[in-house]
């Protein structure tokens, strides 16, 4: 996404499509509406990059996912990045999901700002060339888990849309909550809505056990193994 100047212009990427809806209302949202948005990404690379210069790439999309990870944007804008890590089992959806991060921006005009910057332009066609599909939705949060309960290790993560009206039925017995986020908008998808985000920490059976919740009409379920995970202290301090 080249910047907010652009969307109404170009909403069809090759690895997703902008929702123009969710855009025009983040644009135009109040200063004193405006807060933290954690932005989370559910991405799926292709298996060569392509940079669309015609020649034979020698390197993986997510290599080139690698290669673009602006940290030095993201620092100067305030930007912390409280979950990234690799999917490393699959309970539920259509897409097999390779790679889930979160970014916190202190603000949705931060994260448009970003799209302008001409650093982070210049990182970015490593993105547009590894990626295949991916889904980027704001996220703002709901409840936190304790922190002296929440463990360590794979975290089950959870999108959802619940059937309307519906109520999502209760957890099983052994489900160790982290934080649970309601969906504000997905701002580049392939046309699902999601309602909801939860990340917990579950056994095997228990994970699979979820994809069974009453009043949920469509999910995605993964397994994380997280090279970084601080989602419970992003929430804290945002709300400090």
């Amino acid at each position: 996404m080249k910047g907010n100047t652009l969307m109404a212009e170009q909403l069809e990427y090759p690895f997703g499509t902008v929702n123009a809806q969710t855009a025009a209302r983040w644009i135009t949202m109040a200063p004193d509406e405006d807060g933290h948005v954690w932005m989370l990404n559910l991405m799926k690379y292709r298996p060569v990059a392509d940079y669309g210069d015609g020649t034979t790439s020698t390197i993986t999309g997510k290599e080139a996912d690698d290669i673009y990870a602006p940290t030095a944007v993201l620092d100067d804008l305030g930007a912390t990045v409280p979950l990234f890590g690799d999917v490393t089992g699959e309970v539920a959806d259509v897409v097999a999901w390779e790679r889930i991060g979160i970014v916190r921006y202190p603000t949705r005009a931060s994260f448009f700002a970003m799209q302008n910057r001409e650093d982070f332009q210049k990182q970015y066609v490593h993105k547009e060339a590894g990626m295949e599909t991916t889904i980027v939705m704001g996220c703002t949060p709901l409840t936190v888990g304790d922190p002296a309960e929440a463990g360590t290790g794979p975290i089950v993560m959870r999108v959802r849309r619940f059937h309307d009206g519906a109520t999502p039925g209760t957890d099983p017995s052994g489900v160790v909550p982290i934080a649970h986020f309601a969906v504000d908008g997905v701002i580049i998808g392939d046309g699902r809505v999601w309602h909801d985000v939860r990340f917990d920490r579950a056994d095997e059976a228990t994970t699979a056990a979820l994809a069974n919740t009453e009043g949920v009409a469509e999910q995605v379920i993964v397994v994380i193994n997280p090279f970084l995970e601080d989602l419970i202290g992003s929430v804290q301090t945002a709300e400090a």
